[in-house]
Order: C-alpha cells, then structure tokens, then sequence
C-alpha cells in the first residue's frame, strides 16, 4: 500500500540526514514492506506538481522519491540526495514576463512590455518590436524574446529578436516561410517555432527557425488541420498547439508535434470546450490554455490543463479574474500569466495563476497599455 498514514510519514521524515538523504539502511522491515511506488522511467514524466503529500514513486535515475510534506520530496537510496520539484524548462523563466506588440485601439502598437517574476508588479515599457503589429506569435531562447508574424496590416513575416539581459529595441533577424498573424508560438531549448495561423483563411505550416544565428525559418512540418487563433506551450520535448480558429467554427483539439525531429503534429487530446484566441502557458509537467472565446462575443474565463507525460484530456483548474480573449501568456516556475486582452473593452490585466496546486487566478499589475493580441516571452 503506499505511504499515506501520518504515522509512518512522520518516522520516515525522522530517518532524513542533515545532507536531505535518507539511508537506504535506516528502513525498518514494516517501512520497507509499505512502499508501493509507481513507475517512472525518468524524472520528467514525473508529475510532481500534482502529487499528495505521501505520494511515492521510482526513477531509475533517482531511485525511491517520496513526498513527505505539501512540498517536499525526498530521495531515498542514499546516494542522489534531496529530490526536488522538476527544474525549469526552455519555455519557463524566472525573472520576467514580456508582452510585445499588439492591438491599442484604435492602434496597432510596437511595445515590449517588461513585468516581474518576483514580486507582482506593473510592466514598464522597456522597447519597441521594428514595426507595429497584432496577432504575432511569441518565443523565448535563453537570451533573447521573439515576436514572430502579425498583421500591420497586412500580414507580415517578420521575425524579430529583442534582448533580455538589457532593455532595448527589437532588431529584424530573418523571415518566416508564409506572411501570418494569429499563429502560435512554441520554443525548443534551440529553436523557435511558429505554427499554423491565418492568411487571409487558417493555413498549416510549422516553421523552425534558430536561436543560435539570425536567419529565416523553414518548414519542418503541418498542423493537423489548417488552424490559427489558438495557443501555444511547449514541453521539453514537444511543442503544442491547443484549440483555434478553422473557419469555419472552433476546434477543442489538443495537437503534439516533436522537437527532435521535423514532422507533423497529431492529436493527442481535447480542451474542456471548443475555443479560440486563448493565452498558453507551461509548465514543467503540463501545458495550460486560459481565456478565450467560445461564442462571439462570450469570452471564456477558465483555465485548462493538459499533461506532458500523457496524451489525454485537459482539466479545468480555475478561472481568470475576469474573462477575456486575445490575451498573451507568460510562463515562470511557479506560475502562469495572462497578460492583456479584451473583455468589452480591451484591459491591461495581468493575472496570475498557480502551477503547484489548481485554483484561481488573481490580478497582479497592469500593462503600460490596455491592449489585444499581443505575444508573450519570458525569461
């Protein structure tokens, strides 16, 4: 049976030494006869964030994991130490959120908002994209935002790169293979990608293009059906694409596509309700879509999870603080940001949600503008 009684957690937290390991020769045979851990075949597939307190399971890697507080997990062999929550991924950051382009009314603005991780905070404006658009996707490298397509008008390939270590303009760095705006965004820990989205109708090119030198992208790969208007998140491993525009109507379908090789994407699950024009964030272990539309003009204030370990459903964890569509989303460690969008008229809200446990999420500072349809980075 697993570890769940308050007794037998309390003494296996008694045998943790002081470097957070716990003797494989401190287990007594009735503590060595109730561990029942499930399988893993790495850490990644673990899904920490969602586990219990007692929750036990077995990385080849790590050996023996068990979480014996609300957040705590340890190591049990007595050689890897104190295990931790999964460490951040190429698609989270932990200093700040960026905002980028998007629609002002009346305007169609350049903007790159800055906002921080740390503390809930107002963006400052911190530059400007080379030219101003709405609709562009967003993409994150360890150094550097990228705000790929939009619509001027008209539509554009414009890749643009702006820094992160130093507030400063977005420089032009190559060219997306088709001209597109309301496409999504994912990143690899090499590549950026941009996917499907609308030229005139929704169209269904993956194009890659590289973080290490500026050049134009190539397509490596089609959306399952020519899709725009839906979001982004990215894995390790794999990029996502959940929902969108496939005029006619909305689609609920969740679509993989893999980052080592170049190839189509597949379905491999449904958000809990057909949507568009909804923000994407990632996490560790799972991609989130919040807001959107699910009629004209009903806007959608829920929040979804999906999971990276598994092809399957998403889940409805929480809601927005107010429910709005065309919105950017932002990702760090902890939590997951909405940025921007319109809820009749268009906001400036910055809400906040929680990775660790499901639940709501709460507003936590402004835009420098209220504005629609811009792209999200992070660093």
């Amino acid at each position: 049976m697993a570890i769940t009684n308050g007794r037998n957690l309390a003494e296996l937290a008694s045998l943790i030494n002081s470097d957070g390991k716990i003797s494989a020769e401190a287990f007594s045979a009735e503590l060595t006869a109730s561990i029942d851990p499930t399988m893993y075949d790495s850490a990644s597939d673990v899904p920490f964030e969602d586990a219990v307190k007692g929750t036990q399971v077995f990385v080849p890697s790590e050996g023996l994991l068990i979480k014996l507080t609300d957040s705590d997990w340890y190591s049990i062999d007595g050689s890897t130490g104190a295990a931790a929550a999964p460490t951040s991924t190429q698609a989270q950051g932990s200093v700040s959120g960026y905002t980028s382009g998007g629609y002002a009314p009346p305007t169609v603005v350049n903007t790159i908002d800055k906002f921080p991780f740390a503390a809930d905070g107002n963006a400052t404006d911190v530059g400007d994209l080379t030219q101003a658009r709405q609709g562009p996707a967003g993409q994150s490298s360890t150094t550097s935002g990228y705000t790929s397509g939009g619509h001027a008008p008209p539509q554009v390939n414009t890749i643009d790169k702006f820094p992160f270590a130093s507030d400063g303009n977005a420089s032009d760095v190559g060219d997306l293979t088709v001209s597109r705006w309301t496409a999504m965004g994912q990143s690899s820990e090499v590549s950026g990608y941009t996917s499907g989205g609308r030229f005139g109708i929704p169209i269904n090119p993956i194009d890659k293009f590289s973080f290490a030198s500026d050049a134009n992208a190539t397509d490596v790969g089609d959306t399952l059906v020519a899709v725009s208007e839906g979001s982004g998140s990215s894995s390790t491993s794999h990029g996502y694409i959940a929902g969108g525009d496939v005029s006619p109507g909305r689609i609920n379908t969740i679509q993989k596509f893999p980052f080592a090789t170049d190839a189509n994407a597949t379905d491999v699950g449904d958000l809990t309700t057909v949507r568009n024009n909804h923000a994407g964030q990632s996490s560790a272990t799972n991609g989130y879509v919040s807001g959107g539309a699910i009629g004209n003009p009903t806007f959608e204030i829920t929040i979804d999870k999906f999971p990276f370990a598994s092809d399957t459903n998403a889940t409805n964890v929480g809601d927005l603080a107010q429910a709005r569509w065309q919105a950017a989303g932002q990702s760090s460690t902890a939590s997951g940001y909405t940025s921007g969008g319109y809820a009749v008229p268009t906001v400036n809200t910055i809400d906040k949600f929680p990775f660790a446990a499901d639940g709501n999420a709460t507003d936590v500072g402004d835009l420098t503008q209220s504005r629609q349809s811009p792209a999200g980075q992070q660093v």
